[in-house]
């Protein structure tokens, strides 16, 4: 069974994009390929190619932002690991029916234009998981 495919990126909480643009870029050499603000969910997001995944650089750019939040209480970080699946609703619906909570019962458009949706972290070994359907 085969639920979740490959991982598309990781996304890491940084309280300083340009300067975290600087270490991933300039010093590790991963490609920025794309950069967007999205002022609705309060975020900047940076978006790098490793050659084999992606990474998320995320800015909370409001005290109301999950990624402002989530700074604030643990640092920067690593945020959250980010799963291709081919169905997004039935997998939800069947990770719901095994005992996975869900933050979104329903998937959202993404960043990238894609349906998501967040797994809880209090069901995945405190990792939050993002899913993908492209």
């Amino acid at each position: 069974m085969e639920r979740l495919k490959e991982l598309d990126h990781i996304g890491i909480a940084v309280d300083d994009l340009d300067e975290a643009k600087k270490l991933y870029c300039d010093i590790l050499g991963f490609e920025l390929t794309d950069e967007r603000e999205l002022p609705e969910k309060g975020l900047k997001i940076a978006f790098l190619s490793t050659g084999n995944t992606k990474i998320e650089l995320l800015e909370g750019t409001s005290e109301e932002s999950a990624i402002t939040k989530f700074v604030a209480k643990k640092g920067a970080g690593i945020h959250h690991l980010c799963f291709e699946v081919d169905d997004i609703t039935r997998t939800l619906e069947e990770l719901s029916s095994e005992g996975i909570g869900l933050i979104d019962r329903v998937p959202r458009i993404g960043a990238e234009g894609h349906p998501i949706a967040f797994l809880h972290p209090g069901s995945t070994k405190k990792v939050l998981i993002e899913l993908e359907e492209k």
